[in-house]
Formats: C-alpha cells, structure tokens, sequence
C-alpha cells in the first residue's frame, strides 16, 4: 500500500527493506546512484497521484523520497524532467501485434489491464489521474497515447480509416482501465479478468479487424 493510499509518508525503515530487496537483471544489487534514483521517481508518482502536478513540488517528493532538493534537481533538472521521466510508459504494440486479431486484441487488453492491476501508481496511471487537472499532463497524455499507441496500432491495421479505429480502440481500453481501477465503477472493478476479456474482445476486433470476426 503507498503513502497516497494511507495518507501518511513512508518510513525510512520501509525504504530500507525494499532497497535491500532491490537488485540489477542480473541479479546483483543496484548501484546507490541508481536506487537513489529509482526511489525519486516512485516518491514522484506517489505525490503526483496524490496531490496532482501543480501541487506538487521538487521539495515534496525529495521529503517523500528521503533526499535532498539537490539530488532531485541533480537527475532529473526540474519538476517538468521529473514528472515526464515518472510518467513514462512503453506500449509494446509490436510485440503484442500477431497474425490472429482475436489473440492480438485479447493481448492489447490483457497487457493493458494487468499493468493496471499490478500498481495504483504505475506511470500510466499516474499520468491519466494528473491529465485530469493540469492541461500539461494532459498535453503530454494526448502525445504519448499518439505516437506509443494510435500510430503503431494503427500501422498493423488494414482496410480504411486506420488512425481513426485505432483511436477509438485506445479510447475505449483507457476507458476501461480508468473506471475498473481508478473509479472503480462496480461492474467493471467486480469482475473477473477473464469475463471482461470474453465480452469486450469481440467488440475490440470488429475495431481492429473488421470482417475477420465471421470469416474465420
């Protein structure tokens, strides 16, 4: 549970067990410049989620993340470095995409739903909560569901108004995700993983595959 759930600060003794458990792909642990790092940016999007851009601030998050002003403006430079660098997320669309539609858009749904369901405070989400009050979170959403998600979804598709279907399929996964895990709207926050991906699948590939629904 994050200090934005409990409304408190996490404890310098709680930063310490998750930094010894904290190591490299390659198993080894990190370096202290890189866990110093790592650690900033999950304080930065416990304060962002929290309190949203605006109110947030450098000296905030250095309190949040047991370091000083200076280390913040050190890697990162200013707020703005800070909150894109939090905020950041990869959509592999590439290597979700695959032959079959059905399985491709059950791997787009999944990926997106269990990314949602693995943290409160995952980058994405981070991001969709603080667009809400701040035209520059909003801005930089606007431009990273573009060029991560509509254009090289787009890009896979075929048949007319390819831009326009895969718009209106991130549109709707977003839609999802945002009223399961932050509104948590009942029916949606109720049901199985599955249920969800049986019933909203075949609306996504009539999107993504239009007319490959009734020829296989």
């Amino acid at each position: 549970m994050t200090s934005a759930d409990t409304g408190r600060t996490t404890t310098a003794d709680e930063r310490r067990v998750s930094e010894a458990s904290a190591s490299g792909g390659d198993g080894r642990p990190e370096r202290k410049g890189a866990r110093t790092r790592r650690r900033i940016l999950e304080a930065a999007r416990r304060k962002f989620a929290a309190v949203g851009y605006e109110r947030a601030t450098i000296r905030s998050i250095a309190a949040e993340a047991c370091v000083d002003k200076s280390s913040v403006i050190q890697y990162f430079g200013s707020k703005e470095g800070l909150f894109r660098e939090a905020v950041h997320w990869n959509i592999p669309i590439a290597e979700l995409t695959t032959d079959d539609a059905g399985r491709t858009v059950e791997n787009y749904l999944r990926g997106m739903l269990e990314a949602w369901a693995a943290t409160p405070d995952s980058p994405m989400a981070v991001l969709l909560r603080t667009s809400m009050t701040s035209e520059d979170a909003a801005g930089l959403l606007r431009e990273h569901i573009t060029s991560e998600a509509v254009i090289p979804m787009a890009q896979s598709m075929s048949g007319p108004d390819a831009r326009l279907r895969a718009a209106l399929a991130n549109a709707m996964m977003m839609g999802i995700a945002s009223q399961r895990y932050l509104l948590t709207t009942p029916d949606l926050a109720d049901a199985e993983l599955e249920d969800l991906l049986r019933v909203s699948i075949p609306v996504f590939r009539a999107l993504i595959a239009p007319g490959e629904e009734t020829a296989s």
